[in-house]
């Protein structure tokens, strides 16, 4: 009979599993394909940084919009900062947003983004007028929170806001950069999510305190089943939040009605009822690490109480939350901390039950007195400064990150599936050799699958307007990077600055070596000192390991590289001068640097040109030589440069360079355009589409089709993918 049951408990299983498959499917907002928006209501879920405001907003027929609001002047912006902007109706003149080529596979997408947020699209808007304010309890509840924050970046030090507003409202919008890379190195970024640890701990404290002032514990229960929703709201209703709200809210009820639920029982209705109401939230990282995290904690009880001192607990927990979430982890991120074990022993007891409720004590003065709550930030401000020193000191210290590439969907179930042997196989105390060498298969794959590859691997990168290119040896035995990519920045007003300067080395280029599993690149060769091939560099010289950069002669004294000189300096990198005649050391190719061919720097027409070449191949890479340079290679390589089988067109497809004799005589089976989408130059030139289509030269645009890819194989066959 229970084998009956355990069977119609599997099949009953597996129908609803399918059935809120299709459930998901059929309830998913659908993208819409034109904009008919005339009136928007703003979600608490938005931002003003720089001259625009960015977030989400309900239409009038009720679907909800990713909108880009641009601001036209400092006092609009000044009003809209200082008030909350959810509720509130703008009447609009909305746009379509360009459509733009994901920058590659690795990178920050906009449309799973907005999927996950069960929006249907994406507008512009550039006119609007403020029409009325809706009130509601969820207009009224992200009042409240505006105020928090608010009073908070009142009445704390500015170097403790960002703590506050993190743990206390679940704002991170505040948080340097530096810190937030600090966190991710030992793998304790989740210390800032407010956490079921946090919720629990402020339940534990308001139903402890209500008992000790003489509260019954029935009314203690319903003073928390309204709190807890209304704390929820307040702390920005991130999934790891109403996660730990939600099965708490549903225990608390089943003991009003004198049937206490198990914890398991709870957390899977807590998953019914998150997906039947918001089933977009699926796709949403948090909500993955949240409940997969807290699945591990609940299912794996039997090892706690094995677990007898704190430390082994803490361990226990910590392992286990790493094994259930690593694969998650390394197909999101495509890394993983090492250090997190050690580092979640210390500073998880010390956030959780030190740090969290000073924070929260600390706020709480705030309201009463102010003149006692900055007598104590006199003290606590330089502790809490000398701590983060040491966390920050902590995150720079090298080797704490494991970077295998990205896994494949089948390497990620295959992972979960040795992951829940080994937890099968640990309980019952059976086959524990046998689970423990399936658990580490998926992750010796992982590691060791870029290094099988045979074939070579050239990616033109889509920085926008610039050039970053990455050469991949056969078996990763090399890595060749010419160039990093940048931005070209202009002056503008201060209110239009954002907050975060946008960088191509930390958005674009730095996920890319990621997402591959790049974590050393034997030669960076730096065309010229121009933004828009180097600027990036030192970002990613703070990230990747550089063995030694290539820089065309004198251009090491330009302004533009002096950022890069600093951190060239302090890592102690070789820098070498290159010119004509000179090679870089290579198993596979033939790499020689052919241009420039005398000392003096005088801008694009000094730029490093690259040939690549074995048997089968000739590629070049030209940096942004121009018209003059160009005629120097066809008089100074006319043969060896005949024919070639890639080439990088120079200066973007300016109309200064791509000069007529030199097309003609490389005649490239491929060329490559490294020009932004729309951008301002007008690149790549008409006068340069014309001559490469007049000569039957094959071309591709960064800034188009995105970030190319021309693959070697090892018997020689070229193939090109775009995303």
């Amino acid at each position: 009979m229970s084998k009956q049951k355990h069977i119609l408990f599997t099949i009953g299983t597996i129908i609803f599993g399918i059935t809120f498959y299709f459930y998901v499917l059929a309830v998913m907002p659908m993208q819409a394909s034109e904009i008919h928006v005339k009136e928007i209501t703003w979600t608490d879920v938005y931002r003003i940084n720089g001259q625009y405001i960015r977030g989400f907003a309900i239409s009038e027929n009720q679907e909800k919009w990713y909108v880009q609001l641009k601001l036209s002047a400092e006092t609009e912006k000044a009003v809209l900062t200082h008030s909350s902007l959810a509720g509130m109706v703008f009447q609009v003149i909305a746009q379509e947003v360009e459509k733009r080529p994901v920058s590659h596979a690795y990178a920050f997408n906009m449309d799973s983004y907005i999927k996950s947020n069960g929006a249907v699209g994406q507008m512009a808007v550039e006119t609007y007028r403020i029409t009325q304010k809706n009130e509601s309890f969820f207009t009224y509840m992200a009042e409240k929170r505006f105020a928090m924050k608010s009073h908070i970046q009142t009445t704390f030090p500015l170097s403790l806001q960002s703590e506050a507003e993190a743990l206390l409202i679940g704002s991170r919008e505040q948080m340097p950069s530096d810190m937030q890379d600090a966190y991710q190195t030992l793998g304790i970024t989740h210390l800032f999510a407010i956490s079921g640890l946090h919720v629990a701990l402020l339940a534990l404290m308001v139903y402890e305190s209500l008992i000790r002032i003489g509260i019954r514990r029935e009314t203690a229960n319903l003073v928390l089943i309204i709190a807890l929703p209304l704390y929820a709201f307040i702390a920005g209703g991130a999934p790891s939040v109403w996660r730990s709200v939600s099965v708490t809210e549903i225990i608390l009820i089943s003991l009003m009605f004198k049937k206490k639920l198990a914890i398991d029982d709870a957390f899977s209705l807590s998953i019914i009822g998150f997906v039947l109401l918001t089933p977009w939230v699926i796709f949403q990282i948090g909500f993955q690490l949240s409940y997969l995290a807290a699945f591990s904690l609940i299912y794996s009880s039997v090892f706690l109480k094995n677990s007898t001192s704190y430390i082994m607990q803490s361990f226990v927990i910590t392992a286990l939350c790493q094994l259930i979430v690593y694969p998650i982890l390394l197909y999101q991120f495509y890394e993983i901390s090492i250090s997190s074990f050690l580092a979640n022993l210390v500073f998880v007891p010390l956030f959780s039950f030190v740090i969290l409720p000073i924070n929260l004590f600390l706020l709480l003065l705030t309201y009463i007195s102010t003149s006692i709550s900055d007598f104590l930030f006199h003290f606590y401000e330089p502790i809490r400064s000398l701590l983060g020193d040491f966390i920050i000191y902590l995150g720079s210290l090298p080797y704490q990150m494991w970077n295998p590439m990205k896994p494949s969907m089948l390497l990620v179930f295959m992972a979960y599936g040795t992951v829940l042997f080994f937890f099968i196989s640990m309980e019952r105390k059976k086959r524990l050799i046998l689970s423990s060498f399936l658990l580490f298969l998926p992750i010796a794959v992982m590691h060791v699958r870029p290094y099988l590859d045979s074939s070579t691997k050239i990616t033109f990168l889509n920085v926008g307007q610039g050039d970053c290119i990455v050469i991949e040896m056969p078996y990763r035995k090399e890595i060749i990077m010419i160039d990093t990519g940048g931005i070209l920045r202009f002056e503008q007003d201060a209110w239009k600055t954002t907050n975060e300067v946008y960088k191509v080395g930390k958005q674009i280029v730095v996920p890319f070596l990621k997402g591959k599993g790049i974590t050393k690149i034997d030669t960076l060769a730096i065309t010229h000192a121009d933004a828009d091939h180097m600027e990036a560099a030192e970002e990613i010289l703070q990230k990747v390991h550089v063995n030694e950069i290539h820089i065309s002669p004198g251009s090491s004294n330009k302004g533009v590289m002096e950022e890069l000189m600093k951190e060239v300096l302090q890592q102690q990198i070789p820098m070498i001068e290159k010119g004509a005649g000179e090679e870089i050391d290579s198993s596979y190719y033939q790499f020689q640097y052919i241009y420039p061919m005398d000392a003096i720097y005088e801008g694009n027409n000094d730029s490093l040109v690259l040939s690549m070449r074995n048997s089968s191949f000739h590629g070049l890479f030209i940096g942004d030589l121009e018209k003059e340079g160009e005629l120097e290679l066809v008089n100074k390589y006319p043969e060896a440069l005949k024919d070639i089988t890639l080439l990088k067109i120079g200066h973007h497809g300016s109309k200064t360079s791509s000069e007529q004799s030199f097309l003609a005589l490389t005649n490239p089976d491929i060329s490559i355009i490294t020009a932004g989408f729309g951008n301002q130059f007008g690149h790549p030139h008409p006068d340069v589409v014309e001559r490469l289509d007049a000569l039957h030269i094959p071309f591709l645009q960064t800034g188009r089709d995105g970030t190319i890819e021309v693959e070697i194989t090892k018997s020689g066959e070229i193939f090109v993918t775009t995303p």
